[in-house]
Parts: C-alpha cells; sequence; structure tokens
C-alpha cells in the first residue's frame, strides 16, 4: 500500500526536523518554500519537492502539516488568498503550532463542510529532538483522523497522547507551557535573588540538580545557565511571550482567575519590552539579573 502524500508548512526550528524526518521515512514530501532557503534545500537534497503557494501544496498532498508561529499564520495559511482551502479538494490537516484553542475550534468548524479535516497536534521538547524524531505530541481530533495522522506524528515523535476533541491538543500544549514557562520565570528570578545574597549558580544547581525539583526543563534551562550554550532551549522569549497571552485568553474565556498565569507572561512581556524577543527563554535568567543589578557570571 503506497504512503499518503504529505505537505509542509513552516520548515524553521522545530518544521525542519520534523519535515526531515517524514521524508527519510519514505512519505512522499512537499514543503512550501520560505525566505530562509537553508531548511528548503536541504529538505529538497533529501528527495522533497517545493510548492510555490499553500493552494500548490493542497493540490498536491492528502495531509498537509502545519507547524508555524500560532493561530493568525495557521489561518492566513488555510484561508489566504492562495490559501489551503482554496484547492478546492478533500484534505487532513495537523495543526502542530501553538495555536489559541478557540481559533482551532472556529476553524475545524469552517473546514469541515469543505471536506478538509482540522486536527491539532502542538509539539513538546525541542529542536534537537525534532531532529532526532523524539517529540511529544499532543493530539486532539476526530478519533478517525487521527488513526490516519497517527503514522505520520509517529516518523517525528517518541510519544503522542490523545487528549479528546479538536482544540484539546492546544488546550493541553497551552497548560504545558505554562508550567514550563512559570518555571523559567522562577529559575530567573530565584538566581538573581541568589546572587543578590551571594549564591551563585553553581551553588544553587548543586542543590537543585538530583533533587525532587530536578527535571529535563532544569537541565536544558541551566545548560545555558552554567555553560552559556544559547542553543540549549531554542524557543523565543517573544514566542513565550505570545503562548501565556494565550493562555490569558483562554483563562478569561472559561472564566477562570488566574493570577499565577498573568505574573509569569509580565515575566516575558518585560523581558520582549527591553528588546530582547528573539533570545531564547533561559536568557531571561540573565535579563532578570541584570534588572536587579547583579550578573550570574563573571566580567
Amino acid at each position: 500500500m503506497s504512503k499518503e502524500r504529505i505537505g509542509f508548512i513552516g520548515v524553521g526550528l522545530m518544521g525542519h526536523g520534523m519535515a526531515k524526518n517524514i521524508v527519510e521515512k519514505g512519505w512522499p514530501l512537499t514543503v512550501l518554500g520560505h525566505r530562509n532557503r537553508a531548511p528548503v534545500e536541504d529538505l529538497k537534497a533529501r528527495g522533497a519537492a517545493e510548492a510555490t503557494s499553500a493552494r500548490d501544496l493542497a493540490e498536491k498532498s492528502d495531509i498537509v502539516v502545519i507547524c508555524v508561529t500560532g493561530s493568525p499564520q495557521v489561518e492566513a495559511a488555510v484561508n489566504g488568498p492562495e490559501g489551503l482551502a482554496s484547492a478546492g479538494k478533500p484534505l487532513l490537516i495537523c495543526d502542530c503550532s501553538t495555536s489559541e484553542p478557540s481559533s482551532t475550534i472556529r476553524l475545524a468548524a469552517e473546514l469541515a463542510p469543505k471536506g478538509i479535516t482540522l486536527i491539532d497536534a502542538p509539539l513538546s521538547r525541542t529542536p534537537k529532538d525534532a531532529e532526532a524524531g523524539t517529540l511529544d505530541v499532543m493530539v486532539g481530533g476526530d478519533p478517525e483522523a487521527v488513526e490516519r495522522a497517527w503514522p505520520v506524528l509517529d516518523a517525528f515523535a517518541q510519544r503522542i497522547v490523545k487528549t479528546g476533541p479538536v482544540g484539546t491538543g492546544h488546550t493541553m500544549k497551552l497548560l504545558n507551557n505554562f508550567v514550563s514557562m512559570g518555571y523559567a520565570a522562577i529559575y530567573a528570578e530565584a538566581l538573581a535573588l541568589g546572587a543578590k545574597a551571594g549564591i551563585t549558580p553553581a551553588v544553587f544547581d548543586s542543590v537543585i540538580r538530583g533533587g525532587r525539583m530536578d527535571c529535563l526543563f532544569y537541565q536544558t534551562f541551566f545548560k545555558y545557565v552554567l555553560e552559556r550554550d544559547r542553543d540549549a532551549h531554542k524557543f523565543t522569549l517573544a514566542n513565550a511571550l505570545k503562548d501565556t497571552t494565550y493562555l490569558a485568553a483562554f483563562a478569561n474565556a472559561a472564566g477562570l482567575a488566574n493570577p499565577v498565569g498573568a505574573a509569569v507572561r509580565n515575566s516575558f512581556a518585560l523581558a520582549v519590552n527591553t528588546g530582547h524577543a528573539e533570545d531564547y527563554v533561559p536568557m531571561l535568567s540573565d535579563i532578570v539579573a541584570e534588572m536587579n543589578g547583579v550578573k550570574l557570571v563573571d566580567g
């Protein structure tokens, strides 16, 4: 039985590794061109084809994976003048972006009468995991559509969790990022306060690492703090602010008071609005330290 044709929109930090695994594991792959030509050309060298528009991509695909910044970009890719829906053909769309759940639910309902099925399949872990094919995926949607997409998701995932109907994948992703970005904000403030009191990051780490508060996110965050590895966790502060803003809107729509979520969002808003939008999340530690007149490293 021949494999379905896969289209891919968004071959950036995460998307390149995902698409690489798809094409190397035998799926016919078409990618949408991007201003950053390096990942596109790399995928073409591995056997992928290139589409000239989202509509062209839809015409050449049975399943389309989208991995872009957020809901506005997803909606543009689907409903834009040359978007996926303009091809007028049945499709299964897997939105692997971190999107706003209300947008996902509305978009799925709009597309269904056109024969287009949308499922949400956001990701956890890092670009290194995308390259290795070891991402975690949270997937929401119609059970038959999820089963159809499963082998494609499995090409770049080590773990796939079914979360329920469409929209629940993106909801769970926001909750996941609330927890992780909350830890990032706490680490940054704790390090700054420690520095004020003469506690170095190395001493802080010697207490936390290996104890009950240790985790993989802590380890990637502190790979930057201790080793200055800028690529330890390649997730921008701008994206962290976007996700915590989505969480705030979701909590507001649900009628939930979320004072901790607001505080976490404010940490990232402060970082972004002081010119650090494209820095990565662990670098929040330096920003908070500098704002408090201390340094985490000598020099």
